[in-house]
């Protein structure tokens, strides 16, 4: 069950909701295969000769049991949303002994009738197990649906706090030099200082959030990573050589915003900037399948990294994690006289 996030408060509540999508086949899977298990644990469990036709049965009623709860939570999920606190977690629970408790007098009046003589206990037996079986196994089941919705929406928070602190982290340093440059070109090359401003205005744009969404695109974001290179280039000069290997790169692909920026800008800051005679930055990237492959290389300072080294990519790596999952890559470390940080993310379809 994914968690979106939202800026919107009336949004945030409805995607926050602590009840899964019971419509969802997620949600449909995990209590088949929980009915599935304890029908197969408990005809194990039996010391009489093991019946077939019996434990065929059995998992028929479970299947159609989980068919009739789906049907039944995700149709009442709404109203059930309405509640208060916990009290909708105590509704699906009510609703599963409920339903348990119904379909076990049914099928207990069901063979009976038909003498088919595959439940040996009587009807009271019959359904006072199956709905302490049923509320024990919904209590548990709901326990885990309640943890992984929580765990979900913290990680879901931290992310984003974590992208709004870096919109709105623009580094002083970074500021205070770009408007030195500013200065220092309005009489000498007024055009460059224009091209200057315009290009720190659209940083401070994404920087700020121009868009509702956390995503830009890949274009997005080369674009941005050139107007940043260009202000560092009228700073650092002939130190900085940046050589650009983009290869057929799809430049419709959804990437969080000031993901790459970040890393380009920890590339200069503890790469080229610590050496006096600075250094080549590597821009490389290409299609890899459906999604795409980027590394950004910088070279090695003689001498240690100013403090702060690791925080960019701790956060790119976990706004990688929350926005692509587990098929993304994030490998950061030095090879040779270079430190290599290189992202592979996967399409939509992956």
């Amino acid at each position: 069950m994914r968690v979106p996030t939202s800026t919107s408060g009336h949004r945030g509540r409805a995607e926050h909701s602590p009840l899964p999508d019971f419509c969802g086949l997620p949600a449909l899977f995990a209590l088949f295969v929980v009915g599935a298990l304890t029908v197969t644990v408990i005809w194990l469990a039996r010391d009489n000769q093991r019946d077939w036709s019996a434990y065929s049965v059995s998992m028929l009623f479970v299947t159609w049991l989980v068919l009739v709860f789906t049907v039944v939570l995700c149709k009442l999920r709404p109203l059930l949303q309405r509640l208060p606190g916990l009290t909708p977690y105590l509704g699906v629970w009510l609703l599963i002994v409920l339903i348990v408790t119904v379909a076990s007098i049914v099928a207990r009046w069901l063979d009976s009738s038909l003498q088919m003589h595959l439940i040996g206990s009587s009807t009271p037996a019959f359904v006072r197990d199956n709905a302490f079986i049923a509320a024990l196994l919904g209590a548990a089941m709901l326990r885990y649906f309640y943890v992984l919705a929580q765990w979900q929406a913290r990680l879901a928070a931290v992310t984003r706090a974590q992208v709004e602190a870096l919109q709105a982290r623009i580094r002083p340093h970074f500021l205070f030099n770009s408007m030195n440059t500013v200065a220092a070109l309005i009489r000498v090359d007024p055009a460059a200082a224009e091209r200057t401003v315009e290009d720190l205005s659209e940083l401070f744009r994404a920087a700020l959030g121009q868009h509702d969404n956390g995503d830009d695109t890949l274009g997005d974001e080369l674009a941005l990573i050139e107007r940043y290179l260009a202000i560092e280039q009228l700073r650092l000069g002939a130190r900085l050589h940046v050589r650009r290997e983009l290869e057929d790169l799809p430049t419709e692909f959804p990437l969080p915003r000031l993901l790459l920026q970040t890393l380009v800008e920890n590339a200069i800051r503890h790469g080229i900037q610590p050496l006096l005679e600075g250094g080549e930055v590597i821009l490389r990237g290409r299609r890899d399948g459906n999604g795409i492959r980027i590394e950004i290389i910088n070279p090695l300072p003689t001498s240690p990294a100013s403090p702060g080294n690791g925080h960019g990519l701790d956060s790119v790596r976990q706004r990688i994690a929350y926005r692509y999952g587990p098929n993304a890559k994030v490998q950061a470390g030095v090879q040779g006289d270079s430190f290599v940080v290189l992202l592979q993310l996967p399409g939509p379809s992956a």
